[in-house]
């Protein structure tokens, strides 16, 4: 069963190994960020430091920061599982027969099971501290980097509302703290709560914003993933948990967030009022600069009784958004294959940080298809922002490097198979001339045809017959091995 809350995770995770408690005292200030990056950079387990100077809360770090652990949160054994019932999902075609019938209305069914509940009350409101008293001053909210700007909430799951048809939405946006009641609120331009805002800003109109912290680990993931606007991140957290997920209205503003979330900080954005934000030191391994961003005041804060504050570390990778980014890798795979149905399968790598470097195998059929691809991919939505897209046959495993880099500098002629390109990059690219927009490359790592320009025949790629690797094989013991 999937957890409802951090204890229970928390439980879980001790049990199996997986959680060291820290007894000392730990200052939030830099000191927590070279624990937990020692961890993420050798395996180690998630940590819960029960004493965190200048704060009562505990806090909860490198939860989600091994496969193992990610594969705990989301209750599977495998990501792809949970894309293969989002595939089966997907594919419902209209009922022809009356088994046929009765089957989508089964389907239907386990759709309205795992919709968000709304309750009168939650565990996220036992407790509420309004404007005249200790506000974000009482989290323990951390200054990860030496340079960064200020403390940061890392790991927030930012609630909007969309004016026009009331549709919530739920982001992962780093939040800048800059005193006791405001902080920054860095959505960048193609973010749904950046297009939630924009319409307030139109009108001319205060935006609510709620930010929930802890509570289910699925309601954390599905704040991460690359949803369609005006699709529900919480019918995502039911449906990979198979129930829904309990909300419940904020005090002060109108907007339903996750009942069992340990922490609710709520508050609005004023559209006329910016300040500079940053900078961080980011997923890339490098700091993303300061600039002006949206203004977030906080009118009320309400948390459970034994609330955790969750928090994480990016950095240079591997760290442990980058296990939250392999799961998506996998669970959305199906969905792009639907969209590009000649794609196999897809790597993206740690080192890529996810938007610089996609690896993609396809079942090539024609001339040209790799480019087609490739332009295809830079189509469609989060893939736009991807800066290096390398094309490789259906016969290559993407995990194994050696032979992806093999067949990268053996496959391609620079002059033929690039594909230079300008267009919208992830606005953490420090590389790129401009913000958000800079140059790309395609590669086609594919074996050619002569009408992609090939002037000779494709060799044959080295391989030992099949009836020498068996007689191998039973006499290997006999060679003395």
């Amino acid at each position: 069963m999937p957890f409802k809350n951090t204890w229970e995770f928390i439980r879980k995770l001790e049990s199996e190994n997986e959680l060291k408690r820290i007894s000392a005292e730990v200052d939030s200030v830099l000191e927590v960020t070279e624990i937990a990056d020692r961890m993420s950079k050798t395996h180690g387990p998630a940590l819960l430091f029960e004493k965190i100077k200048g704060s009562t809360f505990p806090l909860l770090i490198n939860a989600f920061g091994s496969f193992r652990r990610m594969k705990m949160a989301l209750g599977c054994d495998s990501f792809d599982d949970i894309g293969r019932r989002i595939e089966a999902l997907i594919k419902i075609r209209p009922p022809g027969s009356f088994t046929q019938k009765i089957k989508m209305l089964l389907d239907l069914k386990e759709l309205a099971r795992i919709s968000p509940k709304k309750v009168k009350h939650g565990p996220c409101q036992q407790r509420v501290y309004g404007p005249e008293g200790p506000l974000l001053d009482m989290l323990p909210i951390l200054t990860c980097w030496p340079q960064d700007g200020g403390p940061f909430i890392t790991l927030p799951v930012v609630i909007t509302k969309d004016p026009d048809t009331g549709i919530q939405n739920m982001g992962m946006y780093r939040m800048h703290k800059y005193d006791n009641a405001t902080t920054g609120m860095h959505w960048q331009y193609n973010k749904d709560g950046s297009r939630h805002f924009d319409k307030y800003k139109s009108r001319g109109e205060r935006m609510e914003v709620a930010v929930a912290l802890g509570g289910s680990p699925l309601v954390t993931y599905a704040a991460t993933a690359p949803l369609p606007p005006d699709m529900d991140e919480l019918l995502l957290a039911g449906f990979i948990g198979s129930r829904s997920i309990q909300i419940t209205r904020a005090k002060t503003i109108d907007i339903f967030v996750p009942a069992e979330s340990d922490v609710i900080i709520e508050g609005y954005v004023d559209p006329d009022e910016e300040r500079i934000e940053g900078p961080f030191g980011d997923h890339t391994g490098f700091y993303s600069p300061e600039d002006l961003y949206p203004v977030f005041h906080v009118t009320c804060i309400t948390c459970r009784n034994d609330a955790v504050y969750p928090a994480t570390i990016v950095g240079k990778p591997p760290m442990e958004d980058c296990y939250m980014a392999k799961a998506t890798e996998k669970i959305f795979l199906p969905l792009l294959k639907i969209l590009v149905p000649e794609i196999v399968d897809m790597e993206l790598p740690m080192e890529g940080v996810f938007h610089n470097c996609a690896l993609v195998s396809i079942d090539k059929k024609f001339p040209g298809q790799a480019k087609k691809v490739i332009n295809a991919l830079w189509g469609l939505g989060q893939m736009a922002s991807t800066k290096y897209i390398a094309i490789f046959d259906k016969d290559i495993d993407l995990r194994d490097s050696r032979t992806v880099v093999w067949k990268l500098f053996n496959n391609v002629d620079p002059k033929r198979d690039l594909l230079l390109s300008e267009g919208p990059l992830d606005a953490l690219d420090h590389s790129a001339p401009y913000p958000n927009f800079g140059g790309k490359m395609g590669i086609d790592a594919t074996r050619k045809t002569r009408e992609e320009g090939m002037g000779r025949d494709w060799p044959e790629e080295i391989r030992m017959s099949q009836e020498i690797i068996e007689k191998v094989i039973s006499r290997w013991k006999e060679y003395g091995f």
